[in-house]
């Protein structure tokens, strides 16, 4: 049984991956912590439940209105809010992430109501290996985030769009003497990161039931995933969103499925207190 929570774990990782990789983007490049990403992962779902069961397109395809979806939709909220307030400060910018995500939510909610839907996929018999009962909904979710994370990491690490989120990242003031827009960059990031959640989104609507608040239910372990491996660091959000994953699924071991979520509030107290940079913020920080 502990192999299985173990396995299952690795795959709740994976899943939170994208999301807390979106967190720490928009964090490192635009200094405030996006409240909206559970919200634009509902999005995300809508998105390609829409494009899957109501047009009859095919997954694959649906996964890609979704990211352009949301792409467009965190292109929209900047221009709306973000970009008029981002003179006044990360604090203001965190409320006002909290107000989209209170309107995507709820638009979701008139426009699609509050019963449960899931995706028109065929059925499958899961895989057994090593007394391991692997479904084919883990393999899609294990080889779609570890590809988007190769394809992330070569952007950050060698195209000139990386190297810019990266300068703005390190000093915007310098970024900005050196020819780089942040105006530019901003919504460059706002594209990536909103592909992201909504790829996140299709992947969570695979794992479970897509209703208004599908994306509420994975925001507390994104933001413990992104704490824990340093608010900033691309690296870190992958890496603290595995140990969340498999730290919530083992933790069926010792208390009921219903409670696993007080392993997140756990971890996001325990580093408030003892190291508020977390696994990789000091070296983020140091750069």
């Amino acid at each position: 049984m502990a192999a299985q929570l173990f396995l299952n774990g690795l795959v709740t990782g994976l899943l939170l991956a994208l999301p807390a990789l979106a967190l720490t983007l928009i964090f490192g490049v635009l200094k405030f912590a996006n409240f909206a990403v559970g919200a634009m992962l509902t999005l995300g779902a809508y998105a390609a439940w829409v494009a899957n069961v109501q047009l009859g397109l095919p997954l694959t395809a649906s996964a890609a209105i979704a990211a352009v979806t949301v792409a467009l939709a965190g292109l929209l909220a900047d221009q709306l809010a973000f970009e008029r307030l981002r003179p006044r400060g990360s604090i203001g910018l965190l409320v006002a992430s909290m107000g989209v995500s209170l309107v995507i939510e709820n638009v979701c909610r008139f426009v699609f109501g509050n019963a449960s839907r899931g995706f028109d996929a065929p059925p499958s018999r899961p895989m057994r290996w090593e007394g391991l009962r692997i479904n084919q909904e883990q393999i899609t979710t294990a080889v779609t985030v570890i590809v988007c994370l190769l394809l992330v990491d070569a952007l950050l690490r060698f195209s000139p769009l990386g190297r810019a989120m990266r300068a703005v990242a390190d000093n915007a003031s310098l970024a900005a003497v050196r020819g780089v827009e942040r105006r530019t960059i901003a919504r460059l990031t706002w594209v990536l990161v909103g592909a992201l959640l909504g790829l996140a989104g299709v992947l969570a609507g695979l794992d479970r039931a897509i209703d208004p608040l599908i994306g509420w239910n994975y925001q507390i372990p994104i933001f413990a995933a992104a704490i824990l491996g340093g608010l900033g660091s691309p690296l870190g959000a992958v890496a603290g969103a595995l140990v969340i994953g498999v730290a919530e699924e083992m933790s069926a071991l010792v208390i009921p499925t219903n409670y696993r979520q007080v392993v997140s509030f756990a971890v996001i107290l325990a580093l408030l207190l003892f190291r508020s940079n977390g696994l990789f913020g000091a070296k983020a920080a140091r750069k």
